[in-house]
């Protein structure tokens, strides 16, 4: 069994190593599902094959030393050299390293798949697409029941619970590669009209509101940008604006549903069909959002962002956000 479990541990890191040097394209949800069902088997098999075979030989030990002793008594001999029972117990009852790796780690493993599964799922920001609402850093969680409950891998709903409201910050799986884990915020649900021309959001015909606030230093960019607050879905949401960058929307994709926008040098007016969203990012114009590839299908929400629970290099970040 040690030579079988080091060619399935082999499997495990180097599946890892083959995703993290980019060479696949790697699914951490499968790979935590395949770990709950390997260690999963090795802990059943523990419990009810392994462990009552070493408990077994451990017995048949102890009665040997016993009667060993009891043989070295006879002929008047009454040192012994041999381990003491409770600790010749422990020598045979001990786990071999291939079950420390399985069976031992099958608990934690199982509990952190049902927490990521099924209630809170933790994201690193790793761009400046929802800036300032979001830094480039920041260790997030998702809700991952907000929307419903989904079975894990395959991401189909099986418990229906609220749906995806303007304002909300969503994770959903990236439509062009669904591999992907993307984070925007949510501007358009089913049957809206959603309109961004001459940098000016509308939703169903009507401009959003939105009031100056004093302009935000980017440090990454080593410079300020014109920051903004708008009333999206009832939520103050800070956005910023690039005067450098142009209305018009350039190559845009040839998604699913693109019959349903209408891009012009102004910018793009877009009918959500139903059953998707329209999502963009805070920092208006330097986020690859719907405005480039198209809707959000509801199958691909991942769940809701609500909490920033840590950022390395600034702990100020730390909590809720909008």
């Amino acid at each position: 069994m040690g030579a079988l479990t080091g060619v399935v541990l082999a499997a495990f890191a180097g599946y890892g190593i083959a995703w993290y040097v980019g060479a696949i394209d790697g699914n951490f949800a499968l790979l935590l599902l395949l770990a709950v069902v390997v260690t999963g088997a090795y802990w059943v098999a523990e419990r009810w094959v392994f462990l009552p075979r070493r408990r077994a030989a451990a017995e048949r030990a102890v009665a040997e030393a016993r009667r060993r002793r009891e043989e070295l008594a006879r002929q008047g001999i009454t040192a012994d050299h041999g381990d003491p029972e409770e600790a010749l117990r422990r020598r045979f009852l001990a786990q071999p390293w291939w079950l420390d790796w399985t069976a031992g780690l099958f608990p934690v493993i199982l509990a952190v798949f049902l927490l990521r599964s099924f209630l809170f799922e933790p994201f690193k920001i790793p761009s400046g697409s929802m800036i300032p609402t979001l830094r480039v850093g920041d260790l997030i969680l998702v809700n991952k029941y907000h929307y419903g409950i989904r079975l894990p891998v395959v991401n189909t709903k099986v418990v229906d619970n609220h749906s995806p409201q303007r304002g909300d910050v969503i994770v959903f799986r990236y439509p062009p590669q669904p591999s992907l884990d993307y984070i925007k915020r949510v501007v358009g649900v089913p049957g809206d009209e959603v309109a961004y021309l001459n940098k000016r959001l509308f939703i169903n015909g009507q401009p959003v509101p939105r009031t100056a606030e004093a302009d935000f230093y980017d440090a990454e960019a080593m410079r300020y940008r014109k920051q903004f607050v708008e009333e999206i879905g009832g939520r103050r949401v800070h956005i910023l604006l690039d005067d450098e960058r142009p209305a018009f929307i350039p190559a845009a994709a040839d998604f699913p549903g693109r019959e349903h926008c209408r891009y012009t040098v102004e910018g793009v007016t877009c009918r959500v069909p139903e059953g998707h969203y329209f999502v963009m990012g805070d920092n208006r114009d330097n986020s690859l959002d719907s405005r480039y590839w198209g809707f959000v299908p509801e199958r691909n929400i991942v769940g809701k962002a609500v909490f920033v629970w840590m950022n390395f290099g600034d702990l100020g970040r730390i909590g809720a956000f909008e």
